[in-house]
């Protein structure tokens, strides 16, 4: 008699090809919204772009809609557990860290998907709930990584205010290099944040 393969075990192999085919499908509709927005980004270019077929993208995201709003989602976690990991003892490295997170290509993306959903009814819904969600979570990890106390007046507004600015910063970034002026206004919320933070 031989040898019988227990089924959870030819499972996993088969469930972790499914899970890195998700992830890949998700970096690679990430990287395309960044890259060529919401128009150039159909379901066929992001599955040639994760080296998949088109029918197992959408095995994994029936419809565009469903991948694109993955895909900000799965990497703003990404950010987010980042952030999460940052030291806390320099309020300065924590308000730079929170600038990183509005200058890159996961707000590029979030940004394209954020103006197709101001035109598109079906993909508006999911993508304020995200937003709200994902809004929610970065000032949770703000607060704790600056160690604001938000029973202060003032000190839920100050971390709100600057996560608006670091978005504003971002907003800024994306027609040019703005790393130069980006630097100097972010030594002076660091000093500003820590002041209105206190100890």
């Amino acid at each position: 008699m031989g040898v019988v393969t227990p089924p959870s075990a030819a499972k996993a192999p088969k469930q972790d090809r499914s899970r890195a085919t998700r992830q890949r499908l998700l970096e690679a509709a990430v990287a395309c919204l960044a890259e060529v927005g919401w128009a150039g980004s159909t379901v066929s270019v992001v599955a040639e772009r994760a080296g998949v077929s088109r029918g197992a993208a959408q095995h994994h995201f029936p419809t565009r809609e469903d991948l694109f709003t993955a895909a900000v989602e799965y990497v703003a976690e990404e950010r987010s557990q980042a952030l999460r990991s940052l030291p806390t003892e320099d309020r300065g490295q924590v308000v730079a860290a929170l600038v990183d997170l509005y200058t890159g290509p996961l707000f590029r993306a979030a940004l394209h998907l954020w103006v197709a959903a101001s035109n598109e009814e079906q993909l508006r819904p999911r993508v304020t709930e995200l937003e709200a969600r994902v809004g929610r979570e970065t000032h949770r990890i703000a607060v704790r990584l600056l160690d604001a106390d938000e029973s202060r007046p003032g000190v839920r507004e100050t971390v709100q205010g600057l996560l608006d600015m670091a978005r504003g910063l971002g907003l800024a970034n994306l027609l040019t290099d703005d790393a130069a002026r980006r630097e100097r206004v972010v030594a002076q919320w660091a000093a500003l944040v820590d002041e209105a933070l206190g100890g």
